[in-house]
């Protein structure tokens, strides 16, 4: 007897919808597409699609049907999907002008409103310009190639035997994240810092409820701890900046009424701290992992970067540490990075949403629309790079078989990723270190799954064998 206005009740907001979807439809032309179920519209399908190896067809079934440019509903909100380079470019390149940067609650919630992936206007420029000048490449080149092959090298000391190798990666990147950030070297301060850290990374894609969602309000609780533990050090290096004590960091040009930072509150700069922390230790980490899976399981581009890296070493003392010059001569190792970056695609595409209507392609995208501009679609897209779903890194040779243009795995426009010289770099050295003083292979079968983030499975384990070192004669 209730289920009926059960029924009834759930399904009239969705009704609703569909209805004023098909008035606006006459007054303006949407993207065609497929709602799909009330409420939850295609977002299972997303997930499902995610979870596997191969999540291609959620897009490309899509695509075959309705065009580059579709519409669907996820996550709560009807949203246009698009797989097409000129429109993911219109949509980047008007950033703060027909679009503005939109993410689930969760998110928001977990990385907190001064976030630099949540920053709008004259703030974010400014956010976004003084972390460039802290991961350019003059900056990289005097002051934080160095550390990076040296934790490098301190994290890969401990290795032997079976090593689950994302973890490892984990614990790198986010040694040089802190490092760069408040000059703070490995203690057991920032082990603590990286547990908690991982929970609320764990929350990102969950219900943004916490009776509803026990990872979420795991996730929230750890946030609560590590706003904490950063909150303490921000208010001593603000009681040191007083005495005139300066470090060369991010905190430091944060904290720097003379040079472009200061005025920012404890909160804010906590915000931009925990979401730089984001940036730096869970995408670079992955990129990490995956490049040595592919090099794995393609032995013909693995035996060339190790060629390239021995010739580097060989030219060197032992334990001598790398030079600008050093990275800067591998070109090999360039087109390792790049293929990549374009295979496992660590972010997947961005969300936007529309300021205003939107006429693009001959389609209005509705003001208030979420828009997700796919970076994945485009780089395994056969159209841009032939067998695009193969790992092929002597495709960047020369640019063959290769559609430059189109590569964006950073993104574009006002938000690209500030730390995309940096993630090269420190996958660069990761690469040297590995393939010089090391042989391995897979110690079970792992697959590759890219929701709620891009992961192996199993966390890729590996068997590591120590080599003898190259030294120079």
């Amino acid at each position: 007897m209730f289920l009926y206005p059960l029924l009834i009740s759930l399904s009239l907001p969705f009704l609703i919808y569909l209805l004023l979807r098909a008035t606006s439809t006459r007054r303006r032309r949407l993207p065609p597409g497929n709602p799909g179920l009330p409420f939850i519209g295609e977002t299972l399908q997303l997930i499902s699609a995610y979870k596997t190896e191969n999540p291609e067809p959620f897009i490309d079934d899509r695509v075959s049907k309705y065009g580059a440019v579709f519409t669907t509903h996820v996550f709560g909100e009807p949203t246009v999907f698009s797989a097409d380079p000129e429109t993911n470019r219109f949509i980047l390149q008007n950033e703060g002008r027909l679009f503005e940067s939109s993410y689930p609650g969760s998110i928001s919630n977990l990385l907190g409103r001064h976030s630099l992936l949540l920053m709008r206007g004259n703030l974010h420029k400014r956010m976004h310009s003084l972390t460039m000048s802290f991961a350019n490449s003059a900056i990289i080149r005097d002051h934080l190639l160095l550390d990076i092959d040296r934790l490098v090298r301190l994290n890969m000391d401990s290795w032997t035997g079976r090593v689950l190798l994302m973890d490892e990666a984990k614990k790198i990147t986010f040694q040089l994240t802190v490092k760069q950030l408040m000059s703070l070297d490995p203690c057991e301060w920032t082990e603590n810092l990286m547990k908690e850290y991982m929970l609320v990374i764990e929350g990102f894609f969950s219900i943004p409820l916490p009776f509803f969602s026990t990872t979420y309000r795991r996730a929230i609780q750890a946030r609560s701890k590590v706003a904490e533990a950063l909150s303490l050090v921000v208010g001593e290096r603000r009681r040191e900046s007083e005495r005139g004590e300066r470090k060369k960091d991010m905190l430091a040009a944060l904290l720097d009424e003379e040079g472009g930072g200061g005025g920012f509150s404890d909160e804010e700069i906590v915000d931009f701290m925990l979401a730089l922390l984001v940036a730096g230790y869970d995408t670079t980490s992955t990129i990490m992992t995956l490049a040595v899976k592919y090099l794995t399981e393609t032995p013909l581009a693995l035996a060339q970067l190790k060629e390239e890296h021995v010739e580097i070493s060989a030219r060197k003392c032992e334990k001598e540490p790398l030079q600008w010059e050093d990275y800067k001569s591998m070109p090999f190792t360039q087109c390792v990075v790049n293929e990549t970056l374009r295979v496992a695609n660590i972010i997947s595409g961005v969300f936007r949403r529309a300021m205003t209507d939107v006429n693009i392609k001959g389609y209005t995208i509705p003001k208030g629309w979420k828009v997700f501009a796919s970076l994945r679609a485009v780089h395994m897209d056969h159209h841009h790079f032939k067998d695009a779903r193969t790992f092929n890194p002597w495709r960047w040779q020369n640019n063959s078989g290769s559609s430059v243009n189109v590569f964006t795995p950073f993104g574009g426009g006002p938000r690209r990723c500030p730390g995309a010289e940096l993630a090269r770099v420190e996958l660069s050295v990761f690469l040297h270190r590995l393939v010089t003083e090391f042989s391995w292979e897979a110690a079970e079968q792992d697959k590759v799954i890219f929701f709620p983030t891009t992961r192996t499975q199993k966390r890729y384990p590996v068997n590591v064998h120590r080599l003898k070192r190259h030294v120079k004669m």
